[in-house]
């Protein structure tokens, strides 16, 4: 973390390429898995990777370590990026009550299944920003509740009323069983 953060203050001070890879090294695997994770693409998973990567870069002048740890504001970046390939991908929309919802007993165990997560990245990218954020900060980031609030500067409380609120309009959607 010390070494992290002198990393991160040769960068804003001088523009260390040293530094610059290291801190980039330090992230890229968690990163990417974060990204790949809600693609499913290798080629897009890497090439959204750079960008976020970039965009860290292009915006690490900005960043207080006293709002947050450079982790959580690191995936907070990434998450506005797969946020934002996600509403250029725009893919077609199909409505609700034509979808085929597979029969299983426990919910959370389908979101292991690719074409219903499909479907439900469909209705999680028509939502709010921030509460997409929340979501893909949980459920593909692992991030903590803590840790999502602080990269939201919200608190603790609300972010996890935000998720769960979302998870039970999800199971309203998506789970016959609901």
């Amino acid at each position: 973390m010390e070494q992290e953060n002198k990393w991160i203050q040769d960068i804003q001070r001088g523009g260390s390429c040293q530094a610059m890879e290291r801190l980039v090294e330090r992230y890229y695997d968690e990163i990417y898995v974060f990204v790949y994770r809600q693609t499913g693409q290798k080629e897009d998973a890497m090439n959204l990777t750079q960008s976020i990567f970039l965009a860290m870069l292009r915006a690490i002048h900005s960043y207080d370590p006293k709002k947050a740890a450079f982790r959580t504001w690191l995936y907070r970046i990434a998450a506005n990026k797969v946020i934002d390939a996600r509403r250029r991908f725009c893919p077609a929309v199909t409505p609700l009550e034509e979808m085929e919802i597979p029969v299983q007993e426990n919910f959370v165990s389908q979101i292991h299944d690719r074409d219903l997560l499909e479907r439900i990245e469909g209705y999680v990218s028509g939502l709010s920003p921030s509460l997409q954020t929340v979501f893909r900060l949980r459920l593909y980031g692992e991030q903590s509740f803590g840790e999502i609030a602080a990269a939201l500067g919200q608190s603790e409380a609300a972010v996890k009323s935000q998720y769960y609120r979302l998870l039970g309009q999800i199971r309203e959607e998506f789970d016959p069983h609901g």
